[in-house]
């Protein structure tokens, strides 16, 4: 409500909706706003937040299918070691990353973000499709195979379309890990018109006072992508996460 109303009735209390009047001023203040304008913050989300969900998918699906279908002595080792990454957890690497990142100048870009996130997301995503694709019927592939397909082939024209709503699944997860990311953000880029719509956020506070209007308009701008994006995935959302428990 906060987002939607006036200052003016936000001085008395959010809560009291008399008088109430519904009006757009503060989501095109947040979105204008001279020292850190959501518009370009919303931009350099998408910016980092599609490329950041779709190169960890790719990547994570495709180790997770040569995992599965590896014979190799070494699989069980490598599936352990991805198992164990998932708890490190981000500020004990925030250190060394910054210092990798500089020196290879990626340090206030996108791209070096984009590669953070990619790094974070593929053990989570090899586990998450190396479970799924366990529960895909092997009949269908040996069938391919037999057909003369490749194993490539085999991935793209078989495994993936049957994998779709592990697809959704993983997508909508991860897209809104990284759109809703600060803490990498914060590590490597603070370039101000490289800002994220998360970093901005804090920046809209003022000096003197809060505008709880301004802070709840931009918050709202940044809520609203992830809820879209699960709101066009729910139809494969619940099945893509739980569909490899029920085996």
């Amino acid at each position: 409500m906060s987002a939607l109303r006036p200052s003016r009735e936000l001085l008395h209390g959010w809560w009291r909706l008399e008088p109430l009047t519904l009006s757009s001023e503060n989501l095109a203040r947040a979105l204008d706003h001279p020292t850190a304008a959501m518009a370009q913050g919303l931009v350099n989300s998408l910016r980092v937040a599609i490329p950041g969900t779709l190169l960890p998918l790719l990547l994570g699906s495709l180790a997770a299918y040569g995992l599965l279908r590896s014979r190799s002595r070494a699989r069980r080792p490598l599936m352990m070691g991805v198992v164990l990454l998932l708890a490190v957890p981000q500020q004990m690497v925030a250190v060394p990353l910054f210092r990798l990142m500089r020196d290879a100048g990626l340090v206030n870009s996108h791209a070096g973000l984009v590669l953070a996130h990619t790094a974070w997301a593929l053990p989570w995503m090899i586990l998450f499709f190396r479970n799924y694709f366990a529960t895909l019927p092997r009949e269908v592939e040996e069938a391919a195979l037999l057909d003369g397909a490749g194993r490539w082939q085999t991935y793209l024209r078989v495994i993936l379309p049957m994998s779709l709503p592990a697809v959704a699944s993983a997508a909508a997860l991860q897209s809104t890990w990284v759109w809703n990311d600060f803490f990498l953000a914060l590590v490597l880029v603070y370039r101000p018109d490289l800002l994220l719509a998360t970093q901005r956020i804090p920046l809209l506070r003022g000096q003197y006072q809060v505008d709880w209007g301004l802070l709840s308009s931009a918050a709202l701008l940044v809520m609203a992508v992830p809820v879209l994006v699960f709101a066009l995935l729910q139809r494969y959302y619940v099945r893509g996460l739980v569909g490899w428990t029920l085996k």
